[in-house]
C-alpha cells in the first residue's frame, strides 16, 4: 500500500488552494482539525518550535462546562500498545473564564477556533452555549459522548432521543454552527446522527473515543482512577472508519459535513477518512509524539490529490467504491 506521508524536507508547504474548503459556511485552510483535549485551549503547542495553527483548518478547544471542574482522580492517562486511555474528567476553568480571559489571547487570523461544550444537564449545555454565542468563537462542538465522566457524557450520547434533546436545546440559543460529537459506544449511530441533524446540528464529529480500561496485575486494581476511560489512537481507526462510512449516507442526504476522527497519524489515514465520507479529519493522539504531523499530513493529501487529478479536497469526499469491495 502506498503511503502519502512525505518528509517535511520534500514539501514544506502544501498547495494552499488545493486544501482550502468550506465547512458549515466557514473557510478552512486545511481539512485538518485539532481535536478537543489535545491542544488545551489553543496554546498547548505554540511553544513547540515549528508548530503553527496555520497548518490546520480549525482547533477545537478543551471541553468546557458551566462552572470550573477539577476532573477525575489520578491516574488519568495510560499508554496502550496502539493508543492511549484517558480519563481527564473535563477539568477546565469554566465558561466565563474561557470567554473572558482565554479567547481574547487567541489569534483568530491563524485558524478557526471551535468551543467544546460539555455539561451534566441540558440546562448546563444551554448556559455554556449561550455564553459562547456571545463571543468570538467560530463554532461549537457539543460533547454528548464523553466516556470518562460519571455524569452527562455517555448518559446523553448513547441514547438518540436524549442526544437530540440536547442538540435542540442548544440550537435554540445560538445561530453559530453546531457540531455534534457522536459516540461509538451505542447501538445505532445512524439513528443518532439522523435525530441530531433534524434537531439542528450543522455537522457531525465521528467518533469520540471508545470505552476501555487497564488493570495492574500486581495490585489487581484499575490503573485509571476513574476505572474506565476513552481509548484513542491507531487501535480505534478501523472502528472510526466504519462509523464514518455508516453515518455518511445520512449526513449526505441532509447536506451535513462530517469530521472523521480516530487514530489518524498519517496522510494515508486522513485520505481513507475522506474517501469514506468525511469532509474534514481530526488529529489528536498523534500530536503527543509528533507535533509536526499536521504539516506532513497536509503535504501527503496534496500529493495524492495532484497524482489522482482531484481539484480539491471536496472532490475526494465520499468516493469509496463499494461495488468492487475486497482486496485487489
Amino acid at each position: 500500500m502506498v503511503r502519502y506521508n512525505p518528509p517535511m524536507s520534500a514539501v514544506r508547504e502544501a498547495p494552499a488552494a488545493t486544501l482550502q474548503f468550506e465547512f458549515c459556511g466557514l473557510k478552512f485552510a486545511s481539512p485538518i482539525v485539532l481535536l478537543s483535549g489535545c491542544v488545551g485551549f489553543g496554546e498547548e503547542y505554540t511553544r513547540v518550535e515549528g508548530f503553527s495553527n496555520r497548518d490546520c483548518g480549525a482547533v477545537v478547544l478543551k471541553g468546557t462546562t458551566g462552572e470550573p471542574r477539577l476532573g477525575n482522580p489520578a491516574h488519568r492517562v495510560y499508554e496502550t500498545s496502539m493508543g492511549m486511555l484517558n480519563a481527564i474528567g473535563l477539568q477546565n476553568p469554566g465558561t466565563r473564564h474561557v470567554v473572558q480571559t482565554i479567547l481574547p489571547t487567541l489569534d483568530f487570523s491563524e485558524t478557526r477556533f471551535i468551543a467544546n461544550v460539555s455539561g451534566s444537564t441540558i440546562d448546563e449545555y444551554v448556559e455554556v452555549v449561550r455564553q459562547f454565542d456571545d463571543s468570538a468563537i467560530d463554532a461549537m462542538e457539543i460533547n454528548i459522548s464523553c466516556p470518562n465522566v460519571k455524569e452527562g457524557g455517555v448518559q446523553f450520547g448513547n441514547y438518540p432521543d436524549m442526544s437530540a434533546r440536547v442538540v435542540a436545546a442548544c440550537r435554540a440559543v445560538t445561530k453559530k454552527p453546531l457540531i455534534t460529537k457522536l459516540s461509538p459506544n451505542q447501538t445505532d449511530i445512524r439513528e443518532n446522527a439522523r435525530l441530531c441533524i433534524e434537531a439542528g446540528s450543522n455537522a457531525l464529529a465521528v467518533i469520540n473515543t471508545v470505552m476501555g480500561m487497564a488493570i495492574d496485575a500486581k495490585s489487581r486494581r484499575p490503573i485509571i482512577g476513574n476505572t474506565q476511560g476513552g481509548l484513542s489512537g491507531p487501535a480505534i481507526k478501523p472502528i472510526a472508519l466504519l462509523k464514518v462510512h455508516q453515518v455518511y449516507d445520512v449526513a449526505r442526504r441532509h447536506g451535513v459535513p462530517i469530521i472523521g476522527q480516530g487514530g489518524i497519524v498519517s496522510a494515508t489515514d486522513a485520505l481513507e477518512f475522506l474517501i469514506a465520507g468525511a469532509s474534514a479529519v481530526g488529529v489528536g493522539t498523534a500530536l503527543f509524539y509528533d507535533p509536526h504531523v499536521c504539516r506532513k499530513i497536509n503535504a501527503g493529501i496534496a500529493a495524492y490529490l495532484a497524482e489522482h487529478q482531484f481539484k480539491n479536497v471536496a472532490a475526494l469526499v465520499g468516493t469509496l467504491d463499494t461495488a468492487h469491495a475486497g482486496l485487489s
